[in-house]
Protein backbone atom coordinates (compact mmCIF):
# COMPACT_ATOMS: atom_id res chain seq x y z
CA UNK A 1 0.00 0.00 0.00
CA UNK A 2 2.80 2.05 1.11
CA UNK A 3 2.88 5.99 2.69
CA UNK A 4 0.07 8.02 3.51
CA UNK A 5 -1.62 5.03 4.48
CA UNK A 6 1.46 2.86 5.96
CA UNK A 7 5.11 3.23 6.83
CA UNK A 8 8.01 0.72 6.84
CA UNK A 9 10.37 0.05 9.61
CA UNK A 10 12.45 -2.46 11.10
CA UNK A 11 10.43 -4.63 13.45
CA UNK A 12 10.76 -7.34 15.75
CA UNK A 13 7.88 -10.23 15.97
CA UNK A 14 9.39 -12.16 19.32
CA UNK A 15 10.76 -11.34 22.67
CA UNK A 16 12.71 -14.47 22.27
CA UNK A 17 14.56 -13.06 19.33
CA UNK A 18 14.15 -9.58 20.43
CA UNK A 19 17.63 -8.57 18.37
CA UNK A 20 16.15 -9.95 14.87
CA UNK A 21 14.57 -6.97 13.15
CA UNK A 22 13.07 -7.35 9.74
CA UNK A 23 11.91 -4.81 7.52
CA UNK A 24 8.29 -4.46 7.58
CA UNK A 25 4.87 -2.71 6.91
CA UNK A 26 2.54 -1.19 9.59
CA UNK A 27 -0.46 1.13 9.39
CA UNK A 28 -0.58 4.53 10.10
CA UNK A 29 -3.07 6.60 12.29
CA UNK A 30 -5.41 8.28 10.24
CA UNK A 31 -4.42 11.89 9.54
CA UNK A 32 -5.92 14.67 11.74
CA UNK A 33 -6.48 18.32 11.58
CA UNK A 34 -3.03 18.65 14.29
CA UNK A 35 -1.02 15.96 12.79
CA UNK A 36 2.22 16.24 10.86
CA UNK A 37 3.71 13.79 9.21
CA UNK A 38 7.78 13.08 9.08
CA UNK A 39 10.36 11.93 6.66
CA UNK A 40 12.45 10.26 9.38
CA UNK A 41 16.45 10.46 9.23
CA UNK A 42 18.11 9.87 12.71
CA UNK A 43 16.60 7.97 15.22
CA UNK A 44 18.48 7.42 19.05
CA UNK A 45 18.74 3.84 20.55
CA UNK A 46 17.20 4.29 23.82
CA UNK A 47 17.45 2.12 26.78
CA UNK A 48 13.84 2.03 27.25
CA UNK A 49 14.33 0.35 23.53
CA UNK A 50 15.91 -2.54 24.71
CA UNK A 51 14.22 -2.86 27.65
CA UNK A 52 10.37 -3.20 25.74
CA UNK A 53 12.15 -5.64 22.84
CA UNK A 54 12.99 -7.62 25.56
CA UNK A 55 10.22 -7.96 27.77
CA UNK A 56 12.21 -6.85 30.64
CA UNK A 57 9.49 -4.30 31.51
CA UNK A 58 6.66 -6.49 30.70
CA UNK A 59 5.92 -9.22 28.34
CA UNK A 60 2.78 -8.04 27.39
CA UNK A 61 3.79 -5.96 24.37
CA UNK A 62 2.31 -5.50 21.21
CA UNK A 63 3.72 -7.42 18.15
CA UNK A 64 5.17 -6.82 15.45
CA UNK A 65 6.73 -4.09 17.31
CA UNK A 66 9.03 -0.82 15.79
CA UNK A 67 10.70 0.79 18.48
CA UNK A 68 12.41 4.33 18.48
CA UNK A 69 11.26 7.40 20.25
CA UNK A 70 14.31 9.68 19.59
CA UNK A 71 13.52 10.43 16.13
CA UNK A 72 14.65 13.77 13.51
CA UNK A 73 13.39 13.97 10.33
CA UNK A 74 11.72 16.25 7.57
CA UNK A 75 7.86 17.51 7.87
CA UNK A 76 6.25 16.13 4.72
CA UNK A 77 2.77 17.01 5.75
CA UNK A 78 1.17 19.07 7.85
CA UNK A 79 -2.53 19.56 9.12
CA UNK A 80 -4.87 22.14 8.46
CA UNK A 81 -4.64 23.80 12.03
CA UNK A 82 -1.07 23.10 12.56
CA UNK A 83 0.53 27.07 13.12
CA UNK A 84 4.43 26.03 14.74
CA UNK A 85 5.31 23.62 12.08
CA UNK A 86 5.30 24.15 8.01
CA UNK A 87 6.31 21.49 5.36
CA UNK A 88 10.44 20.92 5.12
CA UNK A 89 11.15 22.01 8.68
CA UNK A 90 13.80 19.89 10.42
CA UNK A 91 11.57 18.46 13.69
CA UNK A 92 11.71 16.17 16.17
CA UNK A 93 9.56 13.80 18.40
CA UNK A 94 10.45 12.21 21.85
CA UNK A 95 8.39 9.15 23.77
CA UNK A 96 5.05 10.46 23.69
CA UNK A 97 3.32 11.55 20.51
CA UNK A 98 -0.23 12.37 21.86
CA UNK A 99 -2.65 13.28 25.14
CA UNK A 100 -5.60 14.53 25.77
CA UNK A 101 -4.43 17.95 26.04
CA UNK A 102 -7.60 18.70 28.25
CA UNK A 103 -7.46 17.23 31.59
CA UNK A 104 -6.30 19.30 34.21
CA UNK A 105 -2.75 17.72 34.51
CA UNK A 106 -2.23 18.72 30.07
CA UNK A 107 -3.67 22.46 31.39
CA UNK A 108 -1.18 22.39 34.36
CA UNK A 109 1.48 21.76 31.55
CA UNK A 110 2.32 18.11 33.06
CA UNK A 111 1.16 16.53 29.76
CA UNK A 112 3.61 13.63 30.39
CA UNK A 113 1.39 12.64 33.16
CA UNK A 114 -1.56 12.87 30.90
CA UNK A 115 -3.46 9.55 32.18
CA UNK A 116 -4.56 9.48 28.57
CA UNK A 117 -1.36 9.65 27.09
CA UNK A 118 0.26 7.81 24.63
CA UNK A 119 3.48 6.86 24.15
CA UNK A 120 5.07 6.97 20.92
CA UNK A 121 6.08 3.09 20.04
CA UNK A 122 3.51 0.03 21.32
CA UNK A 123 0.61 2.29 22.20
CA UNK A 124 -3.17 2.07 20.90
CA UNK A 125 -4.63 5.05 19.38
CA UNK A 126 -8.38 5.14 19.77
CA UNK A 127 -8.77 3.52 16.66
CA UNK A 128 -6.79 0.76 17.53
CA UNK A 129 -3.84 1.65 15.64
CA UNK A 130 -0.89 0.69 17.37
CA UNK A 131 2.20 3.51 17.62
CA UNK A 132 4.87 2.59 16.37
CA UNK A 133 8.59 3.83 16.17
CA UNK A 134 11.53 5.37 14.92
CA UNK A 135 13.29 2.84 13.21
CA UNK A 136 10.89 3.35 10.32
CA UNK A 137 10.50 5.49 7.36
CA UNK A 138 7.96 7.91 8.75
CA UNK A 139 6.32 8.87 11.77
CA UNK A 140 2.52 10.55 12.34
CA UNK A 141 2.45 12.83 15.19
CA UNK A 142 0.60 15.24 16.74
CA UNK A 143 1.95 18.90 16.55
CA UNK A 144 2.30 19.31 20.44
CA UNK A 145 4.57 16.92 20.70
CA UNK A 146 6.62 17.64 17.14
CA UNK A 147 9.87 20.07 18.26
CA UNK A 148 11.50 22.36 15.96
CA UNK A 149 15.09 21.35 16.20
CA UNK A 150 17.72 24.46 16.38
CA UNK A 151 19.78 24.88 13.12
CA UNK A 152 23.08 24.32 15.08
CA UNK A 153 22.43 21.18 16.19
CA UNK A 154 23.72 18.07 14.04
CA UNK A 155 20.91 15.80 13.63
CA UNK A 156 22.63 12.45 15.27
CA UNK A 157 23.13 14.89 18.14
CA UNK A 158 19.63 16.20 18.62
CA UNK A 159 17.90 12.52 18.48
CA UNK A 160 19.09 11.71 21.99
CA UNK A 161 17.93 14.58 23.20
CA UNK A 162 14.33 13.96 22.80
CA UNK A 163 14.31 11.38 25.13
CA UNK A 164 17.11 11.07 27.51
CA UNK A 165 18.31 14.35 27.67
CA UNK A 166 14.68 15.62 28.20
CA UNK A 167 14.30 13.00 31.17
CA UNK A 168 16.89 14.44 33.10
CA UNK A 169 16.54 18.08 32.06
CA UNK A 170 13.12 17.91 33.65
CA UNK A 171 14.13 16.67 36.97
CA UNK A 172 17.19 18.55 37.36
CA UNK A 173 15.14 22.02 36.57
CA UNK A 174 12.50 21.03 39.10
CA UNK A 175 14.68 20.35 41.90
CA UNK A 176 16.18 23.53 41.26
CA UNK A 177 19.37 23.01 39.76
CA UNK A 178 21.21 26.10 39.38
CA UNK A 179 24.34 28.44 40.46
CA UNK A 180 24.78 27.21 44.12
CA UNK A 181 23.41 24.03 43.95
CA UNK A 182 25.40 20.55 44.68
CA UNK A 183 24.27 18.12 42.52
CA UNK A 184 24.95 14.46 42.23
CA UNK A 185 24.75 12.49 39.16
CA UNK A 186 24.52 8.17 39.64
CA UNK A 187 25.56 6.86 36.36
CA UNK A 188 27.62 7.93 33.44
CA UNK A 189 25.84 6.38 30.66
CA UNK A 190 23.29 7.73 27.66
CA UNK A 191 21.33 9.58 30.66
CA UNK A 192 24.03 10.11 33.06
CA UNK A 193 26.37 11.89 30.37
CA UNK A 194 22.90 14.66 29.93
CA UNK A 195 22.42 15.27 33.43
CA UNK A 196 25.91 16.57 33.78
CA UNK A 197 25.88 17.99 30.60
CA UNK A 198 22.67 20.11 31.56
CA UNK A 199 23.87 20.28 35.57
CA UNK A 200 27.16 22.04 34.27
CA UNK A 201 25.28 24.30 31.76
CA UNK A 202 22.68 25.38 34.36
CA UNK A 203 25.70 26.46 36.65
CA UNK A 204 25.45 23.53 39.79
CA UNK A 205 28.70 21.95 41.58
CA UNK A 206 28.62 18.35 39.69
CA UNK A 207 29.49 15.02 41.66
CA UNK A 208 29.30 12.39 39.20
CA UNK A 209 28.66 8.98 40.83
CA UNK A 210 30.02 6.23 39.22
CA UNK A 211 31.16 2.48 39.71
CA UNK A 212 33.42 2.69 36.86
CA UNK A 213 36.43 4.56 37.43
CA UNK A 214 37.44 4.45 33.45
CA UNK A 215 34.98 7.07 33.46
CA UNK A 216 36.56 9.36 35.40
CA UNK A 217 37.87 11.79 32.70
CA UNK A 218 34.81 11.86 30.13
CA UNK A 219 32.83 13.11 33.55
CA UNK A 220 35.30 15.78 34.11
CA UNK A 221 34.91 16.72 29.98
CA UNK A 222 31.49 16.87 30.76
CA UNK A 223 31.38 19.28 33.37
CA UNK A 224 31.67 17.30 36.76
CA UNK A 225 33.99 18.88 39.45
CA UNK A 226 34.08 15.96 41.20
CA UNK A 227 34.34 12.04 40.50
CA UNK A 228 32.96 9.64 43.06
CA UNK A 229 33.78 5.96 42.73
CA UNK A 230 31.56 3.78 44.36
CA UNK A 231 33.86 0.94 44.76
CA UNK A 232 35.84 2.65 46.98
CA UNK A 233 34.93 1.69 50.90
CA UNK A 234 32.93 3.93 52.52
CA UNK A 235 33.24 6.29 49.57
CA UNK A 236 30.03 8.19 51.04
CA UNK A 237 31.06 8.99 54.21
CA UNK A 238 33.09 12.03 52.93
CA UNK A 239 29.80 13.13 50.99
CA UNK A 240 27.82 13.47 54.13
CA UNK A 241 25.16 16.28 53.98
CA UNK A 242 26.95 17.35 51.35
CA UNK A 243 24.37 17.43 48.11
CA UNK A 244 21.39 18.93 47.43
CA UNK A 245 20.00 16.15 45.30
CA UNK A 246 20.65 13.39 43.43
CA UNK A 247 19.61 12.09 39.85
CA UNK A 248 19.98 8.62 39.57
CA UNK A 249 20.52 7.91 36.12
CA UNK A 250 21.43 4.02 36.41
CA UNK A 251 18.86 1.27 36.15
CA UNK A 252 20.61 -1.33 38.64
CA UNK A 253 19.14 0.84 41.45
CA UNK A 254 18.09 -2.92 42.55
CA UNK A 255 21.35 -3.81 43.49
CA UNK A 256 22.50 -0.27 45.33
CA UNK A 257 22.96 0.20 49.21
CA UNK A 258 20.24 3.31 49.14
CA UNK A 259 21.43 4.06 52.69
CA UNK A 260 24.75 5.09 51.50
CA UNK A 261 23.56 7.22 48.84
CA UNK A 262 20.69 8.83 51.13
CA UNK A 263 23.38 9.96 53.38
CA UNK A 264 25.35 11.66 51.06
CA UNK A 265 22.01 14.22 50.42
CA UNK A 266 21.61 17.39 52.91
CA UNK A 267 18.20 17.81 55.28
CA UNK A 268 15.78 17.31 52.95
CA UNK A 269 17.13 16.56 50.04
CA UNK A 270 16.05 13.94 47.28
CA UNK A 271 17.06 11.10 45.80
CA UNK A 272 15.67 11.03 42.37
CA UNK A 273 15.28 7.91 39.79
CA UNK A 274 14.96 8.12 35.90
CA UNK A 275 16.76 4.80 35.68
CA UNK A 276 14.40 1.96 35.83
CA UNK A 277 15.74 -1.54 36.42
CA UNK A 278 14.06 -4.69 35.21
CA UNK A 279 13.63 -6.09 39.00
CA UNK A 280 12.25 -4.75 41.61
CA UNK A 281 13.91 -2.46 43.81
CA UNK A 282 15.21 -4.32 47.75
CA UNK A 283 12.88 -3.53 50.36
CA UNK A 284 13.87 -0.98 52.75
CA UNK A 285 13.85 0.07 56.58
CA UNK A 286 11.44 3.69 56.47
CA UNK A 287 13.95 4.40 59.10
CA UNK A 288 16.35 5.19 56.23
CA UNK A 289 14.59 8.54 55.59
CA UNK A 290 14.82 9.67 59.04
CA UNK A 291 18.82 11.24 59.50
CA UNK A 292 18.39 13.66 57.20
CA UNK A 293 14.70 13.92 56.22
CA UNK A 294 15.45 12.92 52.74
CA UNK A 295 12.85 11.97 50.25
CA UNK A 296 12.42 9.60 47.49
CA UNK A 297 11.07 9.84 44.06
CA UNK A 298 11.09 9.50 39.56
CA UNK A 299 9.56 11.03 37.17
CA UNK A 300 8.71 10.25 33.54
CA UNK A 301 9.71 12.28 30.38
CA UNK A 302 9.09 15.82 30.58
CA UNK A 303 6.70 18.59 29.10
CA UNK A 304 7.17 20.55 26.27
CA UNK A 305 8.07 23.74 27.81
CA UNK A 306 11.33 21.83 29.61
CA UNK A 307 12.02 20.11 26.15
CA UNK A 308 11.74 23.69 24.41
CA UNK A 309 14.20 24.58 27.48
CA UNK A 310 16.43 22.17 26.85
CA UNK A 311 16.84 22.98 23.23
CA UNK A 312 17.65 26.36 23.80
CA UNK A 313 19.87 25.92 26.34
CA UNK A 314 21.63 23.18 23.99
CA UNK A 315 22.03 25.76 21.09
CA UNK A 316 22.70 29.00 22.98
CA UNK A 317 25.70 27.49 25.07
CA UNK A 318 26.66 25.04 22.17
CA UNK A 319 26.01 21.39 24.32
CA UNK A 320 26.85 18.44 22.00
CA UNK A 321 25.77 15.06 22.73
CA UNK A 322 27.96 12.40 22.83
CA UNK A 323 26.69 10.11 19.67
CA UNK A 324 27.72 7.05 17.87
CA UNK A 325 26.07 6.80 14.55
CA UNK A 326 24.97 3.83 12.96
CA UNK A 327 23.80 3.05 9.46
CA UNK A 328 19.92 2.05 10.01
CA UNK A 329 19.40 -1.91 8.65
CA UNK A 330 18.57 -5.17 10.07
CA UNK A 331 21.98 -5.31 11.40
CA UNK A 332 22.21 -2.19 12.29
CA UNK A 333 19.54 -2.29 14.53
CA UNK A 334 20.68 -5.68 15.93
CA UNK A 335 24.39 -4.17 17.00
CA UNK A 336 22.79 -1.04 18.52
CA UNK A 337 20.23 -2.86 20.82
CA UNK A 338 22.67 -5.47 21.65
CA UNK A 339 25.53 -3.33 22.54
CA UNK A 340 23.04 -1.05 24.42
CA UNK A 341 21.48 -4.39 26.48
CA UNK A 342 25.23 -5.61 27.23
CA UNK A 343 27.09 -2.24 27.79
CA UNK A 344 29.41 -2.72 24.73
CA UNK A 345 31.78 0.22 25.09
CA UNK A 346 28.62 2.65 24.37
CA UNK A 347 29.85 6.46 24.55
CA UNK A 348 27.44 7.61 25.34
CA UNK A 349 24.14 7.15 22.72
CA UNK A 350 23.77 5.86 19.54
CA UNK A 351 21.72 7.02 16.91
CA UNK A 352 20.58 5.27 13.91
CA UNK A 353 21.33 7.40 10.50
CA UNK A 354 21.21 7.42 6.71
CA UNK A 355 17.71 5.99 6.04
CA UNK A 356 17.48 7.30 2.84
CA UNK A 357 19.84 4.19 1.88
CA UNK A 358 16.59 1.90 3.50
CA UNK A 359 13.46 3.88 2.63
CA UNK A 360 14.98 5.76 -0.41
CA UNK A 361 13.86 10.26 -0.30
CA UNK A 362 10.83 10.80 0.80
CA UNK A 363 8.27 13.21 0.54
Amino acid sequence: MGYPETAEGFMINSIKEWSKFTKQEFKLKPFEDRDIDIAIDACGVCASDVHTITGGWSEDIPLPLCVGHEVVGKAVKVGKDVTTIKVGDRVGVGAQIKADLTCDNCKADQENYCPNSVDTYGAPYEDGTIAQGGYASHIRAHEYFTFKIPDNIPTPLAAPMLCAGLTVYSPLVRLGCGPGKKVGIVGIGGLGHFAVLWAAALGAEVYAISHSPSKKDDALKLGAKHFVNTKEKDWHKPLAFTLDFIVNTADATDKFNLADYFSTLKVNGTFHMVGFPDNNLPSINAQVFAPNGCYMGASHIGNRPEMLAMFELASKQEIKSWVQEIDISEEGCKEAVERVHNNDNVRYRFTLVNYDKQFGKRS
